[in-house]
């Protein structure tokens, strides 16, 4: 089972970028997702995450206000929608499923997800 993560790119400080994620090798509407984002030489770190209904959501102090989580259950689709970007934001951008409680997804630990994407390179140039 894998996830499909595309849309990133190079974009100047200000910029916007749409990140998409193919979940359609999974049940996709019984699973929790998440983006994450590791930048180079750092840990991987949570972004934000939506319960499979897409009535929850939860985002990194870090972004919230800048990015939205959303999700197209008729198209095992999840989007990760960034703006007002910062070259702080310049990372690997990873998503990845969950199948645990959607409270317990909503906290964005990494143990919690156990499938993920290959992972799409994000930059913000100053």
């Amino acid at each position: 089972v894998q996830l499909q993560a595309c849309g990133g790119g190079l974009v100047r400080t200000g910029g916007s970028l749409r990140l998409s994620c193919d979940a359609s090798t999974l049940t996709f509407n019984k699973y929790s997702m998440a983006w994450f984002r590791q930048a180079p030489g750092k840990e991987r770190e949570f972004v934000a995450a939506i319960t499979a209904s897409g009535s929850l959501r939860h985002y990194s102090g870090s972004v919230k206000g800048r990015f939205t989580i959303s999700r197209d259950n008729t198209k095992n689709t999840v989007y990760l929608q960034m703006s007002s970007l910062k070259p702080e934001d310049t990372a690997v951008y990873y998503c990845a499923a969950s199948f645990s409680s959607p409270e317990t997804a909503m906290l964005g630990r990494r143990a919690e997800y156990s499938v993920w994407g290959q992972g799409t390179q994000v930059t913000v140039s100053s």
